[in-house]
């Protein structure tokens, strides 16, 4: 059944691009003749309470994937027609607001004092605390993804599969990491993670990276996942979220492929196994938390690899990257649904509908979560 779905959804998917080189993954199993939906939410007992603390309307995100930047003092968002908004906090009043005139598909990244978005023309653009645009650079085609700052650079990732590193002063280029793509890919808005000043990326075809941020060199880049079958959608194994990383290791996970960790300063292997995701994972303390390709939410002892838990609940829900905080795992699903599951055995002991999907990554902020929904509005939840 797996690969029936894989081969006629993708199929579905590149016919409806008419013949574009990119596929979106999608939702819902294909038989002979059927089509099995979603699975229905069950009633729950309620253990854990979502609570608002604000809320802010920053605009449509448009077709990009695009998350808020956190400060200490200050949370940056845009909307896909480039409204980038800068909130308290604390309260969620708005501070300012700007036009940047162009239309934003990557961001928003902060560091060193700047707010960076990209453009679907290949733009950065890094604007200042107080608003004013401070520089703006060229890269080879449009921004996928927020851009990151480490060791005084900027790391945007293109879409075409490239990584530059520009300055942080005057977004001039100081270096540029390029690779060969597959004829056919997934679409999908992978960027960079930073640790101990190096970038980890995956790519298309399976392959992970690890790149100093300071100049550009390659560390070491393995494979995570090898192509397989006898057609160019089958063959499809690309790494379309962001490595997870954490002070010991690194992991990524491949469409229709696999998902591995190694030693996060060498490179060595030390597990992979077989299971596929089109999303990012999370690492924290001795546990690696993903959702796989049909939904299913997982628990895994990061050292061996061996599954703790798993559910099942939300099969075909296109259940987002897990996000681990105090003692429940959250994951949002296609209908804007909050899903707080226990960490120590999988159940879902908490719900919330926030009414639009959830695509970007959640990110904490002090005891609770910032989230970003599909229509712009951008929520600060406590979990109680």
């Amino acid at each position: 059944m797996r690969g029936i779905y894989l081969r006629y959804a993708l199929l579905l998917t590149l016919l409806a691009l008419g013949g574009c080189s990119a596929v979106d993954t999608v939702q819902g199993w294909i038989g002979k003749s059927n089509v099995v939906e979603p699975a229905k939410l069950q009633e729950i007992s309620e253990r854990v309470k979502f609570r608002e603390r604000w809320h802010a309307d920053l605009g449509e995100t448009g077709l990009g994937l695009l998350q808020p930047g956190l400060t200490s003092d200050a949370v940056y968002g845009v909307s896909g027609d480039g409204r980038l908004t800068r909130l308290d906090r604390a309260t969620g009043r708005q501070v300012w607001r700007v036009d940047t005139g162009v239309a934003v598909s990557g961001g928003v990244g902060v560091g060193e004092s700047l707010v960076l978005i990209g453009s679907n023309k290949g733009e950065v653009l890094a604007y200042g605390e107080d608003g004013q645009l401070r520089w703006k650079s060229q890269l080879s085609s449009e921004v996928l993804s927020a851009p990151q700052v480490a060791e005084g650079v900027v790391i945007v990732r293109s879409g075409d599969g490239n990584i530059a590193g520009l300055n942080v002063a005057d977004g001039t280029r100081r270096w540029l990491y390029e690779r060969a793509t597959p004829a056919l890919v997934v679409r999908s808005h992978a960027g960079v993670t930073i640790q101990w000043g190096v970038a980890f990326a995956g790519f298309a075809g399976g392959k992970l990276a690890a790149i100093r941020a300071g100049d550009g060199s390659i560390l070491w880049e393995v494979s995570v996942s090898q192509p397989r079958g006898n057609t160019e959608l089958e063959r499809i194994s690309d790494i379309t979220g962001n490595p997870a990383v954490d002070d010991e290791q690194v992991c990524a996970i491949a469409f229709q492929g696999r998902v591995a960790c190694y030693e996060g300063l060498r490179g060595n292997p030390l597990w992979n196994r077989d299971i596929s995701s089109d999303k990012g994972m999370m690492l924290l303390r001795k546990h690696l938390y993903l959702s796989d390709d049909k939904g299913a939410v997982m628990m895994l002892d990061k050292l061996s690899g061996a599954t703790l838990w798993k559910n099942d609940e939300l099969f075909l829900r296109k259940t987002s990257t897990p996000h681990a905080i105090g003692d429940v795992v959250v994951v949002a699903d296609y209908e804007g649904y909050l899903h707080a599951l226990n960490r120590d055995d999988g159940r879902i002991v908490g719900r919330i509908n926030l009414g639009e999907a959830v695509d970007a990554p959640m990110q904490r902020m002090d005891d609770g979560l910032l989230v970003q929904t599909r229509d712009g509005d951008l929520y600060s939840l406590s979990i109680q």
